[in-house]
């Protein structure tokens, strides 16, 4: 008999948005209608890709394009990107600042390979997207987080981030616009959070693939504030330009002082062990940054109406609060049943699939002790879904009192 012994960091992996479906596929087998709020995928929706961006991956098949490409990414699509940061954000990068990576997710996995040894530790917004939390813990690094106040829109206790500074951190996550929470950070926070930066030699790594999905304020984007302070800014194609299944993100290190040189170098060195991204997609990237950006418009439409609605019926349900989203594509309620009628969110989220076929996220598994007490839910489907989701969820908060 072989003996197979598996690592205790791949056992321990936890991604509550998607771990949470095996519960849900074994009542969809049973033939119930699932209402998926759980996965921010806007072209499981009624949201599908642009068609020019649609047909530029076509011809880049067509005409050959299938070959590998440059482990750092094409120079046509590194060129775009930092012409599209500069444009929108106000990030002055060059090409050469610019990886290329499957997705944003493999791209958090990169940085966080080159910044982490044991016993290292990341800041990270409480509640925060899981995978920053796993790949902390897969390195053998411990994920800190920082509070974000809900009665303040979600925004940073900058000063509980500051006690939580140790000579262990390796770096400053900010998510802006924020998942799970779909809040938008002001800009004086930002300056706050990179002058804690500044004077503890900290680099930040800001997460903005939200940055062009933004209702009534205007975003901010963390490099074009930082000055002199390295900021590693991750960003992709899959929420904005509709492209989620295509596998298509990218990293760009703002380095005014060069002191991210090695650990762009040593990212370079992890882009060249898996190869390269894939290359068709990423002649399509090039058309998504070049060509019309019309869909960006109506699909900021459409979202705000679904956030207007969900937002405001969350908050007519008797034991639910919630706050308004700013950004994204996320609600992100308060349960006030969890600790007396339910133990914990996810045993709230697990009943209330069994009684009704709606499928939320707990909030612990976005941060165990600020996520607590809260679901994830997105507003992308179309409101009369939404309508029925959320009826049936009312059904049951006055049926369980």
């Amino acid at each position: 008999m072989v003996n197979v012994r598996v690592t205790e960091r791949v056992r321990t992996i936890e991604y509550a948005i998607r771990d949470i479906i095996v519960y849900a596929k074994a009542l969809a087998r049973a033939g119930r209608k699932i209402y998926y709020l759980n996965i921010g995928d806007p072209v499981a929706f009624d949201f599908d890709t642009p068609e020019h961006i649609k047909q530029a991956l076509f011809e880049a098949v067509k005409s050959g394009a299938n070959a590998y490409s440059a482990s750092e990414g094409l120079p046509e699509l590194r060129e775009a990107i930092s012409e599209k940061e500069k444009r929108l954000n106000g990030v002055d990068i060059s090409a050469d600042d610019v990886i290329v990576t499957s997705g944003i997710s493999e791209g958090i996995q990169m940085i966080m390979a080159a910044l982490i040894d044991v016993g290292d530790e990341i800041l990270l917004p409480g509640p925060t997207y899981p995978p920053y939390i796993s790949y902390t813990r897969f390195f053998g690094g411990k994920p800190v987080t920082y509070e974000t106040v809900e009665e303040q829109g979600w925004q940073p206790n900058v000063k509980d981030l500051e006690r939580k500074i140790s000579s262990k951190t390796r770096a400053i996550v900010i998510i802006n616009p924020n998942n799970p929470c779909g809040a938008l950070y002001d800009e004086k926070i930002l300056r706050k959070i990179l002058d804690l930066a500044a004077e503890h030699g900290i680099p930040v790594i800001s997460d903005e693939i939200y940055d062009q999905l933004v209702f009534e304020k205007k975003f901010v984007s963390t490099a074009s504030l930082a000055k002199d302070v390295p900021v590693i800014g991750m960003n992709g194609f899959s929420k904005a330009y509709l492209m989620t299944g295509w596998r298509l993100g990218y990293m760009y290190f703002y380095n005014p002082r060069g002191e991210l040189k090695e650990l762009k170098e040593c990212v370079e060195k992890e882009a060249r062990i898996r190869i390269c991204a894939n290359t068709p997609a990423q002649k399509a990237g090039v058309a998504a940054l070049k060509g019309p950006q019309d869909h960006i418009r109506e699909m900021i439409s459409k979202l705000r109406a679904r956030r207007d609605y969900a937002w405001k019926r969350l908050n007519e349900i008797k034991g639910i609060s919630c706050t308004k989203p700013e950004a994204a594509f996320y609600v992100f309620p308060k349960i006030h049943g969890v600790g007396s009628r339910w133990k914990t969110d996810l045993e709230f989220v697990l009943d209330l699939l069994k009684e009704t076929d709606v499928l939320f996220v707990h909030g612990s598994g976005f941060c165990p002790v600020y996520g607590a007490g809260h679901v994830r839910g997105v507003f992308l489907p179309p409101i009369e879904i939404l309508e029925e989701a959320f009826n049936l969820l009312e059904s049951y908060m006055k049926r369980v009192g």
